[in-house]
């Protein structure tokens, strides 16, 4: 029999360690082994209690958790997510976080007794990253420069031509990935991360220093064009639509789509509608089955779509669930999936 999954909370506010403990505690499968008010006394009980998933604040006293997390990372890697603060620099943090090897990120709200709303969220995060084999961080590659575009001698014949791409858990690294691998004018890209408010904004500003593209987080009524990523603002989403010879998004408020917005399935099944033949869909990691159904309709839509291969997916849950519908055409490890989208589009 599997064991329940073993937590430590490392969060310098004893109300957020009380209710986080309190919370999770009712969640099926999951167990607070412990709470650690800083990364000193966190560093003693991981050694001793050996947790699964670690929730890590990032600003805490005597040792911030940027500085633990590498050092984490290095001697002792656990899948981490982080909890921050929704404001300007705990999101760029977060965002540090995340290249370091953090697998999820959410926001901690203004007022510390209302974590307990996030309690299912983080339960869900819990669950999907608690089986994610994470390696030392001297195993890993570091990519903070951007890597050589693919050279490209066809792009002209994509004008009309957009991408799509879909992403959850360990979707901010797998994107940067895929996009600092695309030359300047690439054709028009738009992007949903599952991500909470005010992170897309950091997110996309990352990114546009990395990419030879032009990455910006999504307004409404802004054009999709040659040389530009959209981004999906967090807690938004955004919808492809066509005007005439004109791709632009509506950025909207709605109902939550398997539990998320901005979600995968709005975008791509928008996509499917007003650019049908001329898209090529991508999936790529993350936990549930968001964005299946929408790049089925892609499909039968005539667009092309690539799927992340398990191997290379921190969770091979998005992914999976569209293979096994049959809306994939194409199956690839993550560094290869620029380099098959340039060629599939000078096809096209």
């Amino acid at each position: 029999m599997l064991h329940d999954i073993k937590v430590l909370i490392v969060d310098d506010s004893a109300v957020v360690r009380k209710v986080f403990s309190e919370q999770l505690s009712k969640q099926k499968g999951i167990t607070v082994i412990g709470t650690a008010p800083d990364p000193y006394v966190a560093r003693d009980k991981i050694v001793k209690l050996k947790p699964d998933v670690i929730t890590l604040d990032i600003e805490m006293p005597r040792m911030d958790g940027i500085t633990f997390l590498r050092k984490l990372m290095k001697y002792y890697p656990l899948p981490v997510i982080i909890v921050s603060s929704l404001t300007t620099k705990g999101s760029k943090l977060a965002f540090e976080a995340l290249s370091l090897g953090a697998l999820e990120v959410i926001s901690k709200p203004s007022a510390a007794y209302s974590v307990g709303d996030m309690s299912l969220q983080l339960a869900e995060k819990i669950r999907a990253i608690s089986r994610v084999r994470v390696l030392p961080s001297t195993a890993k590659k570091t990519e903070n420069a951007p890597l050589g575009a693919i050279e490209s001698k066809a792009l002209s014949v994509t004008t009309n031509k957009i991408v799509a791409i879909g992403a959850s858990t360990g979707g901010t690294e797998a994107i940067k990935k895929v996009l600092t691998r695309l030359p300047q004018n690439f054709p028009g890209i738009v992007v949903v991360q599952h991500m909470p408010a005010r992170f897309t904004t950091s997110f996309a500003e990352r990114l546009d220093e990395l990419c030879q593209m032009n990455v910006v987080e999504a307004k409404n009524g802004d054009t999709v064009i040659n040389g530009r990523v959209l981004i999906a603002p967090g807690n938004y989403h955004m919808i492809f639509k066509r005007s005439g010879a004109r791709y632009y998004v509506e950025i909207k408020k709605g109902p939550l789509v398997h539990y998320q917005r901005p979600a995968v399935d709005v975008l791509f099944k928008s996509v499917a509608r007003y650019a049908g033949a001329n898209a090529l869909g991508i999936i790529l990691t993350g936990m549930g089955k968001d964005g299946a159904a929408g790049m089925l309709d892609m499909k039968k839509a005539g667009a092309i779509n690539i799927a992340q291969d398990e191997k290379s997916s921190v969770v091979f849950g998005m992914p999976k669930e569209a293979i096994k519908i049959g809306a994939v055409d194409h199956v690839h490890d993550i560094n290869a999936i620029a380099g098959k989208t340039i060629s599939l589009l000078e096809r096209l």
